[in-house]
């Protein structure tokens, strides 16, 4: 490997100055940065961040480890979080665990197989002296691992944990559901029927939380039986809509879009026109919301947000002392954003009678 001092060598100035030049410093003049970084170039120079962290006690190394990146929520969330280190010069090394590729959804409880693909990551990041780990759950649920000490400053994305050094930084369920409740109020609707996520999971609970407190505000009574819990599946959004539909309700609200998408296609069947017959609602805005017919009127999750205030709040700690942290739960919530489509329509009181 070509070393610093090589390339100080070739351009007759000091390891100093080509340090300056590889760090952006503006104290060399232009002759001399352009020399340097031709150098630089020729010969390939890369500079060795682990022995620097060694010298420096730091690396500027961020670990990110992800549950799952084919998880739709993902992406976005990275491309937050590493476009966030990027401004800030930190660099980034990832890792993904692959636990729904690997188990689906049954390794959630079971602790041994999780340790086993975890542990070995966690031990390797902490060989790259990576100066602090971000974490990225699949889905919301409380990370158990992370009650225990960990070995750098860590920050959960997308998920909660109980443990006392760890912010978390997660979706406004309750409010944005408020807010999907409040919208169908306000186009006259009082009969809404929810479809709504497994019945044990956080987003189902605070989504549920969320409509049940725009119904008490405006004083309509909240009513269980027009509750169905699927799976997040279209089928379950398919195989459930027909009940819904017999119940009289004037709107359908589903906790993602996946699910609407089932709705849509039950009604396809049956002959009845989603915004005209029946307005929907779906969460998540992906992609497909905007290409069904009528376009899905939905919730855009924040996920590049909730990546980028991740990695702002972790980059916080590494430049914060240890001592002046504070020693509670950090949980921050980000709001999510109404997208507005043609599947809800505005109904007058005497077709809600």
């Amino acid at each position: 490997m070509v070393t610093i001092k090589e390339i100080a060598a070739e351009c007759g100035v000091s390891v100093a100055t080509v340090s300056n030049v590889i760090n952006g410093r503006s104290n060399v003049s232009v002759e001399t940065r352009k020399r340097v970084l031709d150098a630089v170039r020729r010969t390939g120079y890369q500079p060795d961040y682990v022995a620097r962290g060694l010298r420096k006690k730091k690396t500027n190394m961020i670990g990110i480890v992800a549950e799952d990146i084919c998880q739709f929520s993902t992406p976005a969330i990275m491309e937050g979080i590493m476009r966030y280190c990027e401004q800030k010069n930190y660099r980034t090394v990832i890792q993904n665990l692959r636990l729904y590729a690997r188990w689906g959804e049954f390794w959630y409880e079971n602790d041994n197989a999780y340790r086993s693909i975890l542990n070995p990551i966690i031990q390797e990041m902490i060989s790259f002296k990576v100066d602090g780990l971000l974490y990225v759950a699949g889905h919301a649920r409380v990370v158990r691992y992370f009650n225990e000490v960990m070995a750098m400053p860590t920050v959960v994305a997308y998920a909660y944990t109980h443990a006392t050094y760890t912010p978390v930084v997660v979706l406004d369920d309750e409010n944005a559901a408020c807010a999907m409740t409040r919208y169908l109020i306000s186009m006259g609707h009082r009969k809404i029927g929810i479809l709504a996520g497994k019945a044990d999971n956080i987003h189902t609970g605070s989504r549920l939380r969320g409509h049940q407190k725009a119904l008490f505000e405006e004083n309509i009574l909240y009513n269980p039986g027009w509750v169905r819990y699927g799976d997040w599946d279209r089928d379950s959004g398919y195989r459930f809509a027909g009940e819904l539909l017999d119940c009289g309700v004037t709107a359908i609200l589903c906790m993602n879009d996946r699910m609407a998408g089932g709705v849509y296609d039950y009604c396809r069947e049956h002959g009845i026109q989603v915004g005209e017959d029946i307005s929907v609602m779906g969460f998540d805005n992906q992609e497909i919301a905007q290409y069904f017919t009528p376009g899905l009127t939905t919730m855009a999750l924040p996920l590049t947000e909730i990546g980028t205030e991740a990695a702002a709040i972790l980059l916080e700690r590494l430049e914060t002392e240890e001592e002046s942290l504070p020693n509670t739960v950090l949980e921050r919530s980000i709001p999510c954003k109404l997208i507005e489509r043609e599947s809800v329509k505005r109904i007058t009181e005497s077709c809600d009678a």
